[in-house]
């Protein structure tokens, strides 16, 4: 499966507005479109997940995840900080992209940790970040992904 066929246009915030780790993770879930009890059981969850170490993996990326009961299906979102945020990332630098990846914790497919795998490769091409900073349009980004994903 490929990284486009994830994303939906809703799923995609180009200006993220807040300016915490905490309230970043709250904006990216609110792009998933659950109801605010589940939004609330995934941040905390994510928190969680936070504090076991930052998914902030380093040149301005960082790819928040988790398993749990508040999906069915593997989800994911995208959101862009133009001044970028501290997330407590690996090089300490601050975050501009954030992948958020929500799975079930069982899941059919089990593409969970297959597509973590994808989106840090995706973003480890060094052409990546400056791709993502001069995208305009939601539907840019889902361009982007088909783009690399058939190299």
């Amino acid at each position: 499966m490929e990284l486009r066929e994830l994303f939906t246009v809703d799923a995609v915030k180009l200006e993220l507005e807040a300016d915490s780790k905490d309230d970043i993770l709250k904006e990216l879930i609110e792009l998933l479109g659950l109801d605010e009890k589940s939004d609330t059981i995934l941040f905390k969850t994510l928190k969680r997940r936070e504090n076991l170490g930052s998914t902030g993996i380093g040149k301005g990326i960082a790819i928040p995840h988790c398993r749990s009961l508040v999906v069915n299906k593997l989800c994911l979102a995208y959101g862009r900080k133009p001044g970028g945020t501290d997330f407590s990332s690996i090089d300490d630098a601050p975050v501009h992209h954030f992948f958020l990846i929500v799975a079930p914790p069982l899941e059919v497919s089990n593409q969970y940790l297959p597509i973590l795998g994808k989106i840090a490769q995706f973003a480890k091409d060094p052409e990546i970040p400056g791709r993502l900073e001069s995208i305009s349009e939601p539907e840019e980004f889902l361009d982007l992904l088909k783009e690399k994903s058939t190299r």
